[in-house]
């Protein structure tokens, strides 16, 4: 594991500042991606999507906490993994993250107060701005990290939703019943 830029944010540290969350969103490209986007010879977009994220989101949807997406671009890919994993709250093709927040709130009746948001490059600041808990991956750029009240330990795209899904979850007490499931 690399070195924290900011270990104060540490999300393992600061699963008290977690308990209030009722509900998480997140972008996708850097987030729940590397942030590389690939292109066939078709010109069809291709993502890599890692299954431990997946397997995150899944745990806290089965807990009763809403997991959506806020994205600026718009995907096959990205249909197709939100539909795997039965996420409801997609909203792709977003030009202005933080005016949307209200919408959402207003859909789930969660206050953006209760929500946390994991972002990783300028256009999720607005966003990150307005809801009760801001999350950095490790590798955002600095103007998003300083943003977060939280940063992951792991990089977009390779395990930092999963970090945030299992420290909501702990934060809730709810890690050990699930994984007693298993």
């Amino acid at each position: 594991m690399t070195e924290l830029l900011y270990p104060e944010k540490s999300v393992d540290a600061n699963l008290e500042g977690l308990k209030g969350v009722r509900m998480l969103l997140m972008d996708v490209d850097g987030v729940l991606t590397d942030g590389r986007i690939v292109y066939d010879a078709h010109g069809q977009e291709i993502k890599s999507f890692s299954v431990k994220d997946g397997m995150g989101l899944r745990l806290l949807m089965d807990a009763g906490i809403p997991v959506g997406i806020v994205t600026g671009r718009s995907s096959g890919a990205l249909q197709h993994r939100v539909k795997d994993l039965g996420i409801d709250l997609l909203f792709d093709g977003v030009t202005d993250k933080a005016g949307l927040l209200n919408k959402i709130s207003q859909q789930t009746g969660i206050p953006a107060g209760s929500t946390a948001f994991i972002g990783d490059d300028l256009p999720d600041i607005p966003i990150m701005k307005k809801v009760g808990v801001p999350i950095a991956v490790a590798d955002a750029v600095p103007a998003v990290l300083a943003a977060a009240d939280l940063v992951t330990a792991a990089k977009g795209g390779h395990g930092a939703v999963r970090e945030v899904c299992e420290a909501v979850l702990k934060s809730h007490g709810l890690w050990e019943r699930l994984v007693g499931k298993f």
